[in-house]
Protein backbone atom coordinates (compact mmCIF):
# COMPACT_ATOMS: atom_id res chain seq x y z
CA UNK A 1 0.00 0.00 0.00
CA UNK A 2 1.41 3.52 -1.22
CA UNK A 3 1.74 6.58 1.94
CA UNK A 4 -0.46 8.74 1.28
CA UNK A 5 0.79 11.90 -0.30
CA UNK A 6 -0.28 14.68 -2.42
CA UNK A 7 1.13 16.08 -5.36
CA UNK A 8 4.74 17.54 -5.85
CA UNK A 9 5.60 20.68 -3.96
CA UNK A 10 5.43 22.73 -6.99
CA UNK A 11 1.85 21.85 -7.69
CA UNK A 12 0.59 22.90 -3.90
CA UNK A 13 2.59 26.44 -4.10
CA UNK A 14 1.01 26.95 -7.54
CA UNK A 15 -2.32 26.11 -6.09
CA UNK A 16 -2.26 27.88 -2.95
CA UNK A 17 -1.08 30.40 -4.29
CA UNK A 18 -3.76 31.16 -6.94
CA UNK A 19 -6.43 30.59 -4.45
CA UNK A 20 -4.90 33.61 -2.95
CA UNK A 21 -4.77 35.59 -6.16
CA UNK A 22 -1.25 36.07 -6.00
CA UNK A 23 1.28 36.48 -9.28
CA UNK A 24 4.29 34.00 -8.56
CA UNK A 25 6.22 37.30 -8.54
CA UNK A 26 3.78 38.46 -5.26
CA UNK A 27 4.20 35.71 -3.71
CA UNK A 28 8.04 35.97 -3.90
CA UNK A 29 7.14 39.20 -2.76
CA UNK A 30 5.61 38.28 0.24
CA UNK A 31 7.76 35.75 1.29
CA UNK A 32 10.80 37.65 0.45
CA UNK A 33 12.02 35.44 -1.97
CA UNK A 34 13.63 35.29 -5.56
CA UNK A 35 10.78 34.84 -8.31
CA UNK A 36 13.29 32.19 -9.75
CA UNK A 37 12.83 29.86 -6.28
CA UNK A 38 9.16 29.90 -6.67
CA UNK A 39 9.22 29.45 -10.41
CA UNK A 40 11.79 26.37 -10.53
CA UNK A 41 9.37 24.94 -7.54
CA UNK A 42 6.17 25.43 -9.27
CA UNK A 43 7.56 24.26 -12.34
CA UNK A 44 9.10 20.49 -11.01
CA UNK A 45 12.69 22.10 -11.75
CA UNK A 46 12.91 21.42 -7.78
CA UNK A 47 11.23 19.42 -5.69
CA UNK A 48 13.34 20.55 -2.74
CA UNK A 49 13.93 24.01 -0.71
CA UNK A 50 15.74 24.79 2.60
CA UNK A 51 13.42 24.81 5.69
CA UNK A 52 13.53 28.54 5.46
CA UNK A 53 12.59 28.97 2.45
CA UNK A 54 9.41 26.36 2.86
CA UNK A 55 8.61 28.56 6.18
CA UNK A 56 8.79 31.77 4.19
CA UNK A 57 6.88 30.13 1.62
CA UNK A 58 4.38 29.09 4.04
CA UNK A 59 3.89 31.91 5.95
CA UNK A 60 3.12 33.87 3.01
CA UNK A 61 0.21 31.52 1.60
CA UNK A 62 -0.88 31.40 5.47
CA UNK A 63 -0.54 27.45 5.54
CA UNK A 64 1.69 25.25 7.52
CA UNK A 65 4.99 23.70 6.56
CA UNK A 66 3.29 20.14 6.38
CA UNK A 67 1.00 21.73 3.85
CA UNK A 68 3.44 22.49 1.32
CA UNK A 69 6.16 19.92 2.32
CA UNK A 70 3.00 17.04 1.28
CA UNK A 71 4.40 14.62 3.90
CA UNK A 72 3.01 11.00 4.78
CA UNK A 73 -0.72 12.07 6.71
CA UNK A 74 -1.03 8.04 8.10
CA UNK A 75 0.92 4.84 9.09
CA UNK A 76 1.89 2.64 6.31
CA UNK A 77 0.37 -0.85 6.30
CA UNK A 78 2.46 -3.78 6.64
CA UNK A 79 -0.04 -6.64 7.26
CA UNK A 80 -0.24 -5.98 10.62
CA UNK A 81 -3.24 -8.13 12.42
CA UNK A 82 -4.02 -4.88 14.25
CA UNK A 83 -2.79 -2.19 11.51
CA UNK A 84 -2.33 1.08 13.45
CA UNK A 85 -4.78 3.78 13.32
CA UNK A 86 -4.62 7.30 13.31
CA UNK A 87 -7.93 7.91 14.66
CA UNK A 88 -7.41 5.45 17.08
CA UNK A 89 -4.44 7.87 18.45
CA UNK A 90 -6.46 10.59 17.64
CA UNK A 91 -9.44 9.21 20.03
CA UNK A 92 -6.79 8.12 22.69
CA UNK A 93 -5.42 11.69 22.80
CA UNK A 94 -8.83 13.71 23.02
CA UNK A 95 -11.77 11.12 23.60
CA UNK A 96 -15.38 12.57 23.42
CA UNK A 97 -16.17 11.26 26.78
CA UNK A 98 -13.15 14.26 28.35
CA UNK A 99 -15.98 16.62 27.37
CA UNK A 100 -19.21 15.05 28.30
CA UNK A 101 -20.58 12.83 30.95
CA UNK A 102 -21.66 10.42 28.58
CA UNK A 103 -24.15 7.14 29.49
CA UNK A 104 -23.68 3.78 28.86
CA UNK A 105 -19.79 3.92 29.15
CA UNK A 106 -18.72 0.23 29.77
CA UNK A 107 -17.04 -0.15 33.57
CA UNK A 108 -13.45 -0.75 33.04
CA UNK A 109 -13.44 -5.14 33.53
CA UNK A 110 -10.37 -5.51 35.15
CA UNK A 111 -7.76 -3.81 37.45
CA UNK A 112 -4.86 -1.41 35.81
CA UNK A 113 -1.91 -2.13 34.47
CA UNK A 114 1.58 -1.75 37.73
CA UNK A 115 3.12 0.94 37.85
CA UNK A 116 5.98 -1.29 36.98
CA UNK A 117 4.47 -2.71 33.81
CA UNK A 118 3.82 0.60 32.76
CA UNK A 119 7.07 1.93 33.01
CA UNK A 120 8.12 -0.66 31.08
CA UNK A 121 5.95 -0.26 28.42
CA UNK A 122 6.65 3.23 28.27
CA UNK A 123 10.00 2.14 27.94
CA UNK A 124 9.90 -0.52 25.31
CA UNK A 125 7.60 2.33 22.87
CA UNK A 126 10.09 5.42 23.34
CA UNK A 127 12.58 2.59 22.17
CA UNK A 128 10.60 2.04 19.33
CA UNK A 129 10.36 5.78 18.78
CA UNK A 130 14.27 6.03 18.50
CA UNK A 131 14.22 3.22 16.27
CA UNK A 132 11.85 4.84 14.11
CA UNK A 133 9.16 2.14 13.70
CA UNK A 134 6.54 4.20 13.46
CA UNK A 135 3.88 2.05 12.70
CA UNK A 136 4.54 -0.05 15.96
CA UNK A 137 4.47 3.49 18.09
CA UNK A 138 0.74 4.15 16.21
CA UNK A 139 -0.46 0.04 17.20
CA UNK A 140 1.15 0.69 20.97
CA UNK A 141 0.17 4.02 22.02
CA UNK A 142 -3.37 4.03 21.99
CA UNK A 143 -3.29 1.26 25.05
CA UNK A 144 -0.78 2.87 26.76
CA UNK A 145 -2.42 5.71 26.79
CA UNK A 146 -5.66 4.41 28.16
CA UNK A 147 -3.94 1.91 30.88
CA UNK A 148 -2.16 4.92 32.27
CA UNK A 149 -5.38 6.81 32.13
CA UNK A 150 -6.73 4.18 34.33
CA UNK A 151 -3.95 3.30 35.96
CA UNK A 152 -3.78 7.35 37.39
CA UNK A 153 -8.17 7.37 38.24
CA UNK A 154 -7.58 3.72 40.31
CA UNK A 155 -4.66 4.75 42.07
CA UNK A 156 -3.84 7.31 44.96
CA UNK A 157 -0.87 8.70 46.57
CA UNK A 158 2.73 7.86 45.37
CA UNK A 159 1.45 5.36 42.80
CA UNK A 160 -0.93 8.19 41.23
CA UNK A 161 2.10 10.54 41.09
CA UNK A 162 3.60 7.85 39.30
CA UNK A 163 0.97 6.58 36.87
CA UNK A 164 0.37 10.46 36.03
CA UNK A 165 4.16 11.06 34.65
CA UNK A 166 3.98 8.00 32.42
CA UNK A 167 1.07 9.86 31.18
CA UNK A 168 2.57 12.74 30.65
CA UNK A 169 5.72 10.80 28.54
CA UNK A 170 3.13 8.85 26.57
CA UNK A 171 1.27 11.85 25.42
CA UNK A 172 4.82 13.47 24.54
CA UNK A 173 6.01 10.31 22.21
CA UNK A 174 1.85 10.92 21.08
CA UNK A 175 2.67 14.40 20.27
CA UNK A 176 5.58 13.28 18.06
CA UNK A 177 4.22 10.89 16.08
CA UNK A 178 1.72 13.11 15.43
CA UNK A 179 3.84 15.78 14.19
CA UNK A 180 5.59 13.09 11.76
CA UNK A 181 2.52 12.74 9.95
CA UNK A 182 1.51 16.57 9.54
CA UNK A 183 -1.27 16.09 12.39
CA UNK A 184 0.26 19.22 14.40
CA UNK A 185 -3.08 20.44 15.86
CA UNK A 186 -3.59 16.87 17.27
CA UNK A 187 -0.19 17.07 18.55
CA UNK A 188 -0.29 20.53 20.17
CA UNK A 189 -3.61 18.61 22.35
CA UNK A 190 -1.47 15.78 22.64
CA UNK A 191 0.93 18.42 24.54
CA UNK A 192 -1.63 19.89 26.37
CA UNK A 193 -2.75 16.81 28.11
CA UNK A 194 1.13 15.62 28.85
CA UNK A 195 1.45 19.35 30.52
CA UNK A 196 -1.53 18.75 32.67
CA UNK A 197 -0.48 15.00 33.46
CA UNK A 198 2.75 16.29 34.41
CA UNK A 199 1.52 18.65 37.07
CA UNK A 200 -0.01 15.93 38.66
CA UNK A 201 3.37 13.86 38.47
CA UNK A 202 6.38 12.81 40.51
CA UNK A 203 8.74 13.73 38.22
CA UNK A 204 9.99 17.49 38.05
CA UNK A 205 11.81 17.58 34.52
CA UNK A 206 8.41 16.84 32.61
CA UNK A 207 7.72 19.61 32.09
CA UNK A 208 11.07 20.75 30.54
CA UNK A 209 10.85 18.00 28.33
CA UNK A 210 7.28 19.02 27.90
CA UNK A 211 8.31 22.70 26.65
CA UNK A 212 11.44 20.97 24.75
CA UNK A 213 8.52 18.51 22.44
CA UNK A 214 6.36 21.89 22.32
CA UNK A 215 8.63 23.59 20.63
CA UNK A 216 9.34 21.34 18.38
CA UNK A 217 5.49 21.03 17.40
CA UNK A 218 5.36 24.99 17.03
CA UNK A 219 8.58 24.73 14.82
CA UNK A 220 6.78 22.50 12.72
CA UNK A 221 3.53 24.50 12.36
CA UNK A 222 5.68 27.42 11.13
CA UNK A 223 5.27 29.32 14.93
CA UNK A 224 9.27 29.77 14.98
CA UNK A 225 8.89 32.86 17.29
CA UNK A 226 6.87 31.13 19.50
CA UNK A 227 8.87 27.70 19.36
CA UNK A 228 11.83 29.78 19.99
CA UNK A 229 10.32 31.40 23.12
CA UNK A 230 9.08 28.82 24.93
CA UNK A 231 12.36 26.64 24.20
CA UNK A 232 14.27 29.67 26.01
CA UNK A 233 11.75 30.27 28.90
CA UNK A 234 12.36 26.96 29.70
CA UNK A 235 16.10 27.09 29.83
CA UNK A 236 16.31 30.06 31.66
CA UNK A 237 14.20 28.12 34.35
CA UNK A 238 16.45 24.74 33.58
CA UNK A 239 20.02 26.94 33.39
CA UNK A 240 22.46 24.65 35.05
CA UNK A 241 25.16 26.03 37.71
CA UNK A 242 28.97 25.02 37.90
CA UNK A 243 27.57 21.86 40.12
CA UNK A 244 24.59 21.01 38.56
CA UNK A 245 24.21 16.88 37.69
CA UNK A 246 24.54 16.06 33.98
CA UNK A 247 20.75 15.79 33.67
CA UNK A 248 20.06 19.12 34.24
CA UNK A 249 22.74 20.23 31.49
CA UNK A 250 21.72 17.54 28.84
CA UNK A 251 17.80 19.40 29.15
CA UNK A 252 18.94 22.59 28.93
CA UNK A 253 21.37 21.90 25.99
CA UNK A 254 18.58 19.94 24.26
CA UNK A 255 16.13 23.30 24.76
CA UNK A 256 19.17 25.77 23.46
CA UNK A 257 19.04 23.06 20.90
CA UNK A 258 15.28 23.42 20.19
CA UNK A 259 15.28 27.72 20.65
CA UNK A 260 17.98 27.38 17.79
CA UNK A 261 16.35 24.98 15.05
CA UNK A 262 13.25 27.95 15.14
CA UNK A 263 16.21 30.28 14.82
CA UNK A 264 17.56 28.75 11.77
CA UNK A 265 14.22 28.87 9.84
CA UNK A 266 13.92 32.53 10.47
CA UNK A 267 17.40 32.83 9.17
CA UNK A 268 18.92 34.37 12.51
CA UNK A 269 23.01 33.37 12.03
CA UNK A 270 24.12 35.15 15.11
CA UNK A 271 21.57 33.68 17.62
CA UNK A 272 21.79 30.15 16.28
CA UNK A 273 25.77 30.74 16.42
CA UNK A 274 25.10 32.37 20.14
CA UNK A 275 22.65 29.00 21.09
CA UNK A 276 25.10 26.37 19.50
CA UNK A 277 27.72 28.18 21.03
CA UNK A 278 26.42 27.23 25.03
CA UNK A 279 24.99 24.07 24.08
CA UNK A 280 28.42 23.31 22.73
CA UNK A 281 29.35 24.32 25.84
CA UNK A 282 27.31 22.05 28.13
CA UNK A 283 27.86 19.10 25.99
CA UNK A 284 31.79 19.24 26.91
CA UNK A 285 30.92 19.44 30.13
CA UNK A 286 28.99 16.33 30.26
CA UNK A 287 31.87 14.87 28.20
CA UNK A 288 29.82 11.53 26.90
CA UNK A 289 26.05 11.21 24.87
CA UNK A 290 23.20 10.47 27.48
CA UNK A 291 19.88 9.83 26.59
CA UNK A 292 17.38 10.82 29.06
CA UNK A 293 13.58 11.12 28.08
CA UNK A 294 14.25 9.28 24.94
CA UNK A 295 16.22 12.35 23.45
CA UNK A 296 19.89 12.37 23.41
CA UNK A 297 22.61 14.66 24.39
CA UNK A 298 26.36 15.41 24.46
CA UNK A 299 29.08 15.75 21.81
CA UNK A 300 27.99 13.93 19.31
CA UNK A 301 24.74 15.52 19.26
CA UNK A 302 25.39 18.56 19.51
CA UNK A 303 27.72 18.34 16.37
CA UNK A 304 25.09 16.46 14.29
CA UNK A 305 23.19 19.71 15.14
CA UNK A 306 25.81 21.82 14.14
CA UNK A 307 25.96 20.23 10.65
CA UNK A 308 21.65 20.24 10.13
CA UNK A 309 21.99 24.28 10.95
CA UNK A 310 24.59 24.80 8.40
CA UNK A 311 22.81 22.87 5.40
CA UNK A 312 19.76 24.47 6.70
CA UNK A 313 21.46 28.01 6.28
CA UNK A 314 22.93 27.00 2.74
CA UNK A 315 26.72 26.84 4.30
CA UNK A 316 26.88 23.58 2.44
CA UNK A 317 30.54 23.03 1.96
CA UNK A 318 31.46 23.91 5.43
CA UNK A 319 28.29 21.16 6.77
CA UNK A 320 30.40 18.47 5.15
CA UNK A 321 33.42 19.79 6.65
CA UNK A 322 32.06 19.30 10.09
CA UNK A 323 30.77 16.37 9.15
CA UNK A 324 33.57 14.97 9.09
CA UNK A 325 34.90 16.15 13.02
CA UNK A 326 31.85 14.45 14.21
CA UNK A 327 32.60 11.42 16.28
CA UNK A 328 30.71 9.02 18.32
CA UNK A 329 28.16 8.73 16.17
CA UNK A 330 27.11 5.16 17.12
CA UNK A 331 26.17 6.47 19.96
CA UNK A 332 23.00 8.13 19.16
CA UNK A 333 19.76 6.46 18.59
CA UNK A 334 18.89 5.20 14.93
CA UNK A 335 16.74 8.32 13.88
CA UNK A 336 19.37 10.64 14.90
CA UNK A 337 22.08 9.17 12.78
CA UNK A 338 19.62 8.64 9.95
CA UNK A 339 18.47 12.61 9.89
CA UNK A 340 22.68 13.33 9.83
CA UNK A 341 22.85 11.10 6.72
CA UNK A 342 20.13 12.88 5.41
CA UNK A 343 21.74 16.34 6.47
CA UNK A 344 24.84 15.01 4.44
CA UNK A 345 22.97 13.98 1.53
CA UNK A 346 21.33 17.76 1.64
CA UNK A 347 24.85 19.13 1.24
CA UNK A 348 25.80 17.00 -1.76
CA UNK A 349 23.12 17.53 -3.87
CA UNK A 350 23.26 21.13 -3.24
CA UNK A 351 26.65 20.76 -4.58
CA UNK A 352 25.72 18.87 -7.35
CA UNK A 353 26.91 15.52 -6.41
CA UNK A 354 24.20 13.17 -6.80
CA UNK A 355 26.15 10.39 -5.91
CA UNK A 356 27.47 11.22 -2.72
CA UNK A 357 23.71 12.18 -2.12
CA UNK A 358 22.23 8.83 -2.86
CA UNK A 359 25.06 7.13 -0.81
CA UNK A 360 24.53 9.48 2.32
CA UNK A 361 20.49 8.51 1.86
CA UNK A 362 21.27 4.87 1.72
CA UNK A 363 22.92 5.02 5.19
CA UNK A 364 20.24 6.84 6.06
CA UNK A 365 17.88 3.74 4.67
CA UNK A 366 19.98 1.17 7.05
CA UNK A 367 19.97 3.30 10.40
CA UNK A 368 16.24 3.67 10.08
CA UNK A 369 14.14 2.31 7.22
CA UNK A 370 10.89 2.71 8.40
CA UNK A 371 11.33 6.39 9.37
CA UNK A 372 13.11 7.20 5.69
CA UNK A 373 9.68 6.35 4.58
CA UNK A 374 8.10 8.78 6.39
CA UNK A 375 10.62 11.92 6.27
CA UNK A 376 9.28 14.19 3.83
CA UNK A 377 12.86 15.75 3.16
CA UNK A 378 14.28 12.42 2.33
CA UNK A 379 11.14 11.89 0.44
CA UNK A 380 11.37 14.75 -1.88
CA UNK A 381 15.33 14.58 -2.52
CA UNK A 382 14.61 11.07 -3.49
CA UNK A 383 12.46 12.53 -5.85
CA UNK A 384 14.59 15.09 -7.33
CA UNK A 385 17.55 12.75 -8.18
CA UNK A 386 15.04 9.81 -9.28
CA UNK A 387 13.88 12.41 -11.87
CA UNK A 388 17.38 13.32 -12.37
CA UNK A 389 18.49 10.00 -13.61
CA UNK A 390 18.33 8.63 -17.13
CA UNK A 391 18.78 4.59 -16.85
CA UNK A 392 16.01 2.37 -16.51
CA UNK A 393 17.31 0.73 -13.82
CA UNK A 394 19.58 2.07 -10.69
CA UNK A 395 20.03 2.13 -7.05
CA UNK A 396 18.03 5.18 -7.06
CA UNK A 397 15.25 3.84 -8.54
CA UNK A 398 15.22 0.77 -6.40
CA UNK A 399 15.48 3.54 -3.35
CA UNK A 400 12.38 5.48 -4.64
CA UNK A 401 10.65 2.06 -5.16
CA UNK A 402 11.47 1.41 -1.35
CA UNK A 403 10.30 4.72 -0.49
CA UNK A 404 6.69 3.69 -2.17
CA UNK A 405 7.57 7.26 -4.21
CA UNK A 406 5.08 7.12 -7.02
CA UNK A 407 5.93 8.16 -10.22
Amino acid sequence: MQLQEEPGIGDRIARLRMRRKLTQEGLAERARLSVDIVRKLEQGVRQTARLATINALARALDVEPSTLLGQPATFEVRGEAEPPSVLALRQAVSPVSDLFDLDGEEPEAEDPPTIARLRASLRSTERIRREGRIGEIGSLLPQLIEDAKAAARYHSGADAAAAHSVLAEAYQVAATTLTALGKEDAAFTALERSMAAARKGDDPHLESVGCSSLAWVLTKQGRLTDAERVALSAAERVEPGFRSPPLELALWGILLLRAATAAVRLERRDTVRDLLSMATAAAARIGTDRLDYATPFGPANAGVAEVNFLVELGDTAEALRAARTVTGLASLPPTWRARFHVDLALAHADLGRDDGALQALLAAERAAPEWLRYHSTSRRLVTDLRNRERRRTSPVLELAERLNIEE
